[in-house]
């Protein structure tokens, strides 16, 4: 079921002679979670689709407000199955005829939705296993940090990671420092120092790692820092943990031949669900 510029349908006939979102990935999008009738940070994924679509030069809709996608997605909501947790997709693609230079700069939004198994964010005592994926890097630049529909070093990426068995990669930038992975931003424990590559680097401005962050700074237990994390500290690491709007914190469980623990990644998860329920 989708919600297609305010309408409620299973289906929509939508031109694709024409789609800048098809032809050229003229478009962007966030991935959020709904948790027992909670749109879980909605402020952030509203403030990051807005500066995304400023970034590409996107005409912003006046009734494109908080409030609006707000009832836009209780709209679809209200319309599907009963479930205690959703995932829910906003993409705002550009309209109009043009090859690379769009020829008008309207646009139309799109929400899809789908159950989500759990409404808390939980960590399953399940092996997790990554690798470096070295096949294509992320630029350090600004549309690197942007939710745009071209993702096609993510996509080579995962099926490289299946082909090989892998649960997951870490994916480089152009100067060969680790960026991300897949589908999440990462986070690495080195003692009491956790460490998380900044924007610069070129992975995505994440609404979890933004929140994560938010609760680092707020306690004494642990040292935070944002720096480039290069390959070579990986294995040195007590741990390794992925974070992502939809699963929460996943830990890593093992890199190469490294074996790595979990226990900051189960302290960070409480603090992050009772930082949910408290907002």
């Amino acid at each position: 079921m989708y919600n297609y510029n305010g309408q409620i349908a299973d289906n929509f006939n939508i031109s694709i002679a024409n789609n800048r979102a098809f032809l050229y990935g003229d478009a962007v999008f966030e991935t959020i979670k709904v948790s027992n009738g909670k749109i879980l940070f909605l402020e952030d994924h509203y403030f990051r689709l807005m500066a995304s679509m400023r970034i590409l030069r996107m005409e912003i809709p006046m009734e494109y407000t908080m409030e609006f996608f707000e009832m836009n997605i209780l709209k679809l909501i209200e319309n599907f199955e009963k479930s205690e947790a959703y995932r829910i997709r906003i993409t705002v693609f550009r309209e109009g005829e043009g090859f690379y230079l769009p020829l008008q700069k309207n646009v139309s939004f799109l929400v899809s939705i789908a159950t989500v198994d759990e409404a808390k964010f939980s960590i399953k005592s399940t092996d997790y296993e990554v690798e470096l994926f070295k096949d294509a890097a992320i630029s350090t630049q600004l549309l690197s940090t942007i939710k745009s529909t071209n993702r096609m070093v993510q996509i080579t990426a995962s099926i490289f990671a299946k082909e090989n068995g892998y649960n997951n990669c870490l994916i480089l930038n152009t100067d060969k420092n680790v960026a991300e992975a897949i589908d999440s931003n990462l986070f690495m424990v080195q003692g009491n120092v956790i460490t998380t590559p900044p924007l610069q680097d070129g992975c995505v401005n994440g609404i979890l790692r933004k929140e994560l962050i938010r609760l680092l700074q707020k306690q004494t237990e642990f040292i935070f820092e944002e720096r480039s994390i290069s390959a070579f500290e990986l294995q040195k690491a007590d741990e390794l943990f992925l974070t992502n709007t939809i699963k929460g914190i996943q830990p890593i469980t093992k890199y190469r031949k490294k074996t790595y623990q979990t226990n900051v990644a189960l302290t960070l998860l409480e603090l992050l669900n009772v930082s949910i329920v408290q907002d």
